[in-house]
């Protein structure tokens, strides 16, 4: 996969260099201090798959430059690597991969690469059925929710015309293939307002929704049926679907599976729909971040048993990152310490935990993690 870097500041061209060398799927062809001159890169070198891009630099801003890529047709995915924050919401709705703040670390930075080699190889790369001539379907849709929220195919990438259209596509495709009265999403999408201007801005967001997915040839994806409306995707690849898909595929995780098992944990990119946080999808998003809690502890338990802790470690990292007063994560990772020996790490993190908690709750640690740390470290005394 060709990448290009767009950065005013020449020092952060070294330290991406540096950090995406890592992965030998990737080429760094062209690294630029502004949008112009990579503009013009892309207009003649047209299989640049990825770019990172800068969004606060002289002249023309890093989300002008998505947006003007967008408007053009560019397939070249962007990724915003940024200081600033608060372009989060403007960035995702130019649906770009992915969002990074500096100082970027390699584990976040992972994610992203494995989203898009991810993309490439399901949309760009599936194959033909051999002896077949059916032609590879280029409306096939992929679907990004986890961390984000994008919709793209062979065509490009949908830019919502307003957050409300994508509000609704995301509504709908949580309940793919189901009519949804019109007046169940004038409560849960519109609530505040009037019915007869919710009406209106309902009828409003359904034709900027269709417009919306009208250069994806998705148009006609939204079926107006019985005073309501459904969502009709044929072959579309949804990551949500597909991590638990594959987490219900590796139940028992062992040796055997491991490295599947490794794989279905990195689709988890985050909260579904990311940034955006919506108020009736609250129940799925928490029934899908259980989910990869439970999973990762599976995992962790595998790598325990093939006595791998530097990768148990990583994961647990994760987990205690998400939620650090969850008793059952910090659990395992004092057993991790117990298991390479480290007495002291041990200990340090258990009293880093005992200090959260009556901080922030006025409570002690349970008597059955007490008991565990004591037997923990009396067992490396022992030792």
């Amino acid at each position: 996969m060709k990448v290009i870097l767009i950065d005013d500041e020449p020092v952060m061209h070294l330290i991406m260099r540096k950090m995406l060398e890592k992965y030998t799927e990737l080429q760094i062809v062209g690294a630029f201090v502004n949008t112009h001159a990579a503009g013009d890169f892309l207009a003649v070198n047209t299989d640049v798959e990825l770019a990172f891009v800068d969004i606060s630099m002289p002249g023309d801003s890093g989300l002008a430059f998505a947006s003007k890529l967008d408007g053009e047709g560019c397939k070249t995915q962007i990724v915003f690597v940024t200081s600033h924050k608060d372009y989060a919401v403007d960035a995702f709705e130019l649906s770009v991969l992915d969002y990074l703040v500096k100082p970027v670390t390699q584990e976040r930075l992972e994610r992203t690469i494995h989203r898009a080699l991810e993309g490439r190889k399901r949309i760009g790369d599936s194959p033909t059925p051999t002896g077949s001539a059916l032609v590879q379907n280029p409306n096939r849709v992929r679907i990004t929710a986890l961390g984000d929220f994008s919709v793209q195919n062979e065509r490009g990438r949908v830019k919502w015309i307003s957050s409300k259209c994508a509000e609704l596509f995301a509504y709908l495709l949580l309940n793919r293939g189901r009519r949804i009265s019109r007046a169940r999403l004038v409560a849960d999408i519109f609530a505040g307002m009037t019915s007869l201007n919710a009406e209106k801005y309902l009828n409003t967001t359904v034709y900027q929704l269709r417009k919306s997915l009208e250069p994806l040839a998705l148009r006609d994806a939204i079926r107006s049926e019985n005073d309501g409306y459904a969502l009709e995707l044929a072959d579309a690849i949804i990551d949500f679907e597909e991590f638990e898909r594959q987490t219900s595929n590796c139940k028992r995780v062992d040796a055997v599976n491991m490295e599947d098992a490794l794989n279905a944990e990195r689709l988890y990119t985050g909260d579904l729909f990311g940034s955006k946080a919506y108020v009736w999808a609250i129940h799925e998003t928490d029934r899908l971040a259980e989910i990869y809690t439970s999973f990762v502890k599976n995992v962790v338990e595998a790598l325990f048993v093939l006595s791998n802790t530097a990768a148990a470690s990583k994961l647990l990292l994760k987990l205690y990152a998400q939620n650090p007063l969850d008793e059952s994560v910090l659990s395992l990772l004092l057993r991790k310490h117990a298991q390479d020996g480290n007495k002291k790490g041990l200990t340090a993190q258990y009293t880093d935990y005992v200090r959260l908690i009556k901080k922030e709750l006025g409570i002690r640690p349970s008597k059955e993690l007490l008991l565990l740390y004591d037997s923990l470290v009396g067992a490396l005394s022992d030792r």
